[in-house]
């Protein structure tokens, strides 16, 4: 596989980030991706306080091997009230990249630049594109519709090539990989890297159920739908019969509700809170209430596997 940018910007063997997935990425995944010779990324929100997450961060660097890369992801909009002091811990020891998700990056890329951190933004288009560039980010993390979890609306094929036309800064892109050729297709659209998520969930490593990386193999991509049902937009689950069962539209009160400019807000909340917490329920726990994310890049997923297999399998 050949170097690129993203092989030079984090100084890995191949051009592969393994995504931050909420509530699947942990250190262990990361360690063994860094002496798989890619990035691991892990969301700051899988630790519940900052003592945790401090930990973690300790544990990577210590595990750090040459070739491989370690960051973490920060949701950078006030929802998540975390935010500034996870930048702050983040920032005081020490990481190889940040990569940044809903809301501006400004803030982050401003600190995190001061310590020699990389930033990298999660965008949809390419307005936000630019925003981001003009911000200083040191690349572009494309997000199309083939992705997991909240996904873009636009194909690879039309995305990246948009954005490598209009930026000057590395394209990398997330969704729908799950295979050597598609990590070459998407390199010959212009993209310096692809971040990797759905695959890694049936790891051996990974912090979720047996249940939930066994439905990653015995599902493949059409069983994967968009659902209203967790965070009040649209992201894709496996379609099991409990998601059948729930639906994936919102309640006609939600409908209603959500039309009313004043409860709106509240009701988003309500929804996430309990769409969040069905989904945690089902990826940390034995429940019927089977509400798991994945991306329909897990049709490559054959077998639970160690995650250097997993990455043998994406660069062979």
């Amino acid at each position: 596989m050949k170097t690129t940018k993203l092989s030079e910007l984090l100084n890995i063997t191949y051009p592969i980030i393994q995504a931050p997935m909420f509530l699947v990425s942990n250190t262990n995944m990361v360690i063994e991706a860094m002496k798989s010779g890619i990035a691991g990324c892990i969301p700051a929100l899988n630790y519940r306080t900052l003592e945790e997450l401090r930990a973690a961060l300790k544990k990577l660097k210590a595990a750090k091997v040459k070739g491989g890369s370690y960051g973490f992801n920060l949701i950078v909009n006030k929802s998540n009230i975390k935010y500034k002091e996870q930048l702050r811990v983040i920032c005081e020891e020490g990481a190889d990249f940040i990569i940044t998700s809903l809301g501006s990056p400004e803030d982050t890329i401003n600190e995190a630049h001061k310590v020699g951190i990389k930033v990298f933004c999660d965008v949809v288009d390419l307005k936000f594109a630019k925003k981001v560039e003009n911000l200083g980010a040191d690349a572009i993390i494309a997000v199309n519709n083939e992705a997991g979890g909240h996904r873009g609306g636009s194909s690879p094929e039309v995305l990246i090539p948009n954005l490598v036309e209009n930026c000057n800064i590395p394209i990398i892109s997330a969704g729908g990989v799950g295979c050597r050729a598609d990590i070459d297709r998407m390199l010959s659209y212009g993209a310096e890297g692809v971040s990797v998520g759905s695959p890694f969930i049936a790891s051996i490593e990974a912090g979720v159920t047996d249940e939930y990386k066994q439905a990653c193999v015995e599902y493949g991509e059409k069983d994967i739908v968009m659902t209203e049902r967790i965070s009040g937009t649209p992201c894709t689950v496996i379609n099991t019969p409990y998601v059948q069962k729930i639906g994936t539209k919102q309640t006609w009160i939600e409908r209603v509700l959500n039309k009313n400019k004043k409860l709106k807000k509240w009701v988003k909340m309500i929804r996430f809170s309990i769409g969040m917490n069905a989904t945690k329920n089902a990826a940390t726990k034995a429940t019927y209430k089977t509400v798991w994310v994945a991306g329909p890049s897990i049709e490559h997923t054959k077998k639970v596997l160690p995650v250097k297999d997993v990455v043998l399998k994406l660069i062979n």
